[in-house]
């Protein structure tokens, strides 16, 4: 059943349209899937989330506490995917620090805290794993990121976190990757961009299939890399 029958994987932002996606995929291939949750409560069944899915509510991804909390308490894990994150459209003029921070908070320190701590349970475990990131289309081409710079940074300090780490980690045979969407379709997305064709956006199940090849045990030769995938934009 699957190439990951029985493995333990960690999972941010799995409430959400493209997490709940990747979820499902990552049980379809035999993963015991872990997600934490900001809500107080999440209803599984309504989200679509099986039996293999467990769910801790109430963590705060930029609380270092928190997550070290959540991850202390995991099975060993054998991968750890960071897609929790968040968005701000906005000119600089319009941006303020406090908005700059909470980028930073809610994308880069999530990340890094998220990967601190699923590189420990993996070093204990002795049996490498995969750390896969969410970094973004401007984090890679930074002029598609004007009128949203504070997005941009936070998301270009992923992908810096993810080569730097993945040089880290390399002898602990810790592969750490990320994935840099453009516009993921999504009904939120659709809703706010109305006027878009949206069959040139980027699917949640290519996104979702793109992070379970670099979670497959096979794929140790990669690591270190910033996968564009966007869609036809």
């Amino acid at each position: 059943m699957g190439r990951l029958r029985g493995r333990n994987i960690a999972l941010t932002g799995g409430t959400g349209a493209l997490g709940r996606v990747v979820a499902k995929r990552l049980t379809d291939e035999g993963a015991k899937v872990h997600i934490p949750a900001i809500e107080s409560e999440v209803d599984k069944t309504a989200l679509g989330l099986g039996e293999a899915v467990s769910i801790t509510t109430g963590i705060d991804l930029s609380d270092e506490q928190a997550v070290k909390e959540f991850y202390a308490k995991l099975p060993p894990l054998w991968a750890s995917i960071h897609i929790a994150g968040g968005f701000a459209f906005a000119p600089i003029s319009e941006t303020d620090a406090a908005t700059l921070r909470q980028q930073f908070e809610m994308n880069a320190v999530s990340a890094y805290l998220c990967c601190k701590e699923a590189a420990a349970n993996m070093k204990a475990g002795k049996a490498g794993g995969r750390l896969v990131n969410v970094s973004a289309r401007p984090a890679l081409e930074p002029r598609v990121g004007a009128n949203i710079t504070a997005y941009t940074m936070a998301k270009a300090g992923i992908a810096a976190l993810t080569t730097a780490l993945a040089e880290e980690l390399k002898d602990e045979r810790i592969a750490v990757n990320a994935v840099a969407p453009s516009i993921i379709d999504t009904p939120a997305n659709r809703e706010a961009m109305s006027g878009a064709d949206f069959s040139t956006w980027v699917t949640p199940g290519a996104i979702a299939e793109l992070m379970l090849s670099l979670c497959d045990p096979d794929a140790a030769s990669v690591s270190g890399a910033v996968v564009p995938i966007y869609g036809w934009v």
